[in-house]
């Protein structure tokens, strides 16, 4: 849009050379303030305007038509237009320089939210991955952490529903009531039991009614060399061991926020997790990615076909394939997309 009113230009020129001296093919220059205002600043816009006069006056002296009383309405005309345009350009800018800043506050505020993941936490290794589907923001609902507690390493990861600031609120309650359910001694349901509280206080409070967030919780025992899973509504967490990819299915469980519905404590499941294994926590952005034909990305099929049969991977393996390999099957994310891959760590 930058090079627009350049080539604008040039498009007149080529036409008055070509064009018989019958059609005033100046007057096209009328828009061409307009077309600056798009993409360039007051003061250019301004010059563009000035430019456009100057090519149409010396257009018009070139068929001894320069003072003639159409063509001095078109240098009226073009400098009306071109005060518009100004006008039109400030509004713009402002209104860019507003949203770069409102976005700004939204950013940090999510990468606040979403701190930057260490390699290690407490007994396992660690990756994590965070791609909005919107371009040049971080806004969005997904979330994921993990904390080194008395209890275990406890990570979870879910999704939000809905888009924009409100999500990003609710991701902060949700974050905020997980960090400080972690480190309480009960179990894991107590933790899930801790969020669905603060989710429904919080849907009281803005009045919404189908306010829910689909969630992951994992509990992590060192000595014990087992995971502990609790899924509320969320994708199956993913296995990788021993060059085996398995989908790990629990016990159902509604999203936090619409638990009370069936009025049970969800259930646990637990699985065998050593030296060697990775488990995969991604959220629904990723399995409903569609490339050109429409297709889901294939997930499961995608990481058997790279780490089936292969020696064990850590999780920075896992993230930084799934980084590479997901814009090959799609160009545009329409749902935001977070992972988060854990290990047992080698010497512990």
């Amino acid at each position: 849009m930058r090079w627009l009113p350049a080539a604008w230009i040039a498009l007149v020129i080529v036409l008055s050379v070509l064009w018989s001296s019958n059609w005033a093919v100046g007057f096209l220059l009328i828009v061409l303030p307009a077309l600056a205002a798009y993409a360039l600043g007051p003061l250019l816009v301004a010059a563009s305007t000035v430019v456009a006069i100057v090519l149409e006056a010396i257009l018009a002296s070139g068929h001894h038509h320069l003072f003639d009383d159409h063509h001095i309405a078109v240098y009226i005309a073009t400098a009306l237009v071109g005060i518009t345009a100004i006008a039109l350009a400030t509004r713009r800018q402002r209104q860019e320089h507003h949203l770069i800043r409102a976005n700004s506050v939204a950013e940090a505020m999510m990468r606040t939210l979403l701190r930057p993941l260490p390699r290690q936490v407490g007994h396992v290794l660690v990756a994590g991955l965070y791609k909005p589907s919107e371009v040049g923001t971080m806004v969005g609902g997904d979330l994921y952490d993990i904390r080194a507690t008395k209890a275990g390493e406890r990570a979870i990861i879910g999704d939000v529903r809905g888009k924009g600031l409100q999500a990003v609120c609710i991701v902060a309650d949700i974050l905020g009531a997980f960090r400080e359910a972690a480190y309480d001694l009960g179990d894991l349901a107590a933790v899930a039991v801790r969020m669905e509280r603060r989710l429904i206080h919080e849907a009281e409070e803005i009045s919404d009614d189908e306010l829910f967030v689909t969630a992951a919780l994992v509990e992590y025992d060192a000595l014990a060399h087992q995971i502990t899973i609790i899924n509320h509504g969320h994708i199956d967490p993913i296995l990788i061991s021993r060059g085996e990819v398995t989908a790990l299915t629990g016990p159902p469980a509604l999203p936090l926020g619409l638990s009370t519905l069936d009025g049970e404590r969800p259930g646990a499941h637990t699985h065998r997790f050593t030296h060697g294994d990775v488990l995969l926590l991604v959220t629904d952005g990723i399995v409903e990615a569609r490339n050109a034909a429409g297709a889901f990305y294939p997930l499961l099929s995608r990481l058997r076909h790279r780490f089936g049969g292969q020696p064990a991977p850590g999780p920075a393996d896992v993230v930084d394939f799934l980084n590479t390999d997901l814009p090959r099957h799609t160009r545009q994310l329409h749902d935001d997309v977070a992972i988060l891959a854990i290990g047992p760590h080698e010497h512990l």
